[in-house]
């Protein structure tokens, strides 16, 4: 399953921090950014992803996320 989310990360080296620590929470699953897309796009490709769980990761790295549907 992948869920997708709308970020303001803008810069590679805070999206590579927030992979590393998605993965902690998310070991098994595919994380990545689309910096280049307008809303800064961030995909988790996994099991048992919970999408409060990631906007509240993001949030307390001070960094807006909102699910996209």
């Amino acid at each position: 399953m992948t869920e997708v989310f709308k970020t303001n990360v803008k810069q590679v080296h805070h999206a590579k921090k927030i992979v590393d620590l998605l993965l902690q929470y998310f070991p098994k699953s595919k994380i990545n950014f689309d910096l280049k897309d307008c809303d800064k796009i961030l995909r988790i490709d996994g099991q048992n992803i919970f999408s409060a769980d990631v906007i509240d990761v993001l949030k307390s790295k001070g960094f807006i996320c909102e699910e996209l549907e």
